[in-house]
C-alpha cells in the first residue's frame, strides 16, 4: 500500500469509528485529542563535567562534586565543557 492509500484507509476506518459511536467533531475537539502533543522539553544543557562523568548545567546549586574540587583547589572552569 501506498502512503496516500493507507492514509485514506485510516481516514475511512475513523469515520465509520466516529459513525458507529456517534461521535462529532466538536466532541473530539473537546476532549483535547485533537491537539498536537506538547513538544518534548529540551534535555539540560550540560556546562561542566568531570572525569568521572558527573555533570552539572550550571543553574541552581553547585554539585557536591564540584564544591569538594572548587575546594581542594581546583577552579570551576576547569570543568567547563566546550564553549559557550
Amino acid at each position: 500500500m501506498t502512503a496516500k492509500t493507507e492514509r485514506t484507509a485510516a481516514i475511512r476506518w475513523i469515520q465509520e469509528q466516529m459513525a458507529d459511536y456517534g461521535l462529532m467533531m466538536g466532541e473530539l475537539d473537546a476532549s483535547g485529542v485533537l491537539r498536537a502533543a506538547a513538544p518534548p522539553a529540551p534535555s539540560p544543557v550540560v556546562c561542566y563535567r568531570n572525569a568521572a562523568g558527573q555533570s552539572w548545567d550550571g543553574q541552581g546549586e553547585m554539585p557536591d562534586w564540584l564544591r569538594r574540587a572548587v575546594n581542594a583547589g581546583q577552579t570551576v572552569e576547569f570543568y567547563r565543557v566546550g564553549s559557550l
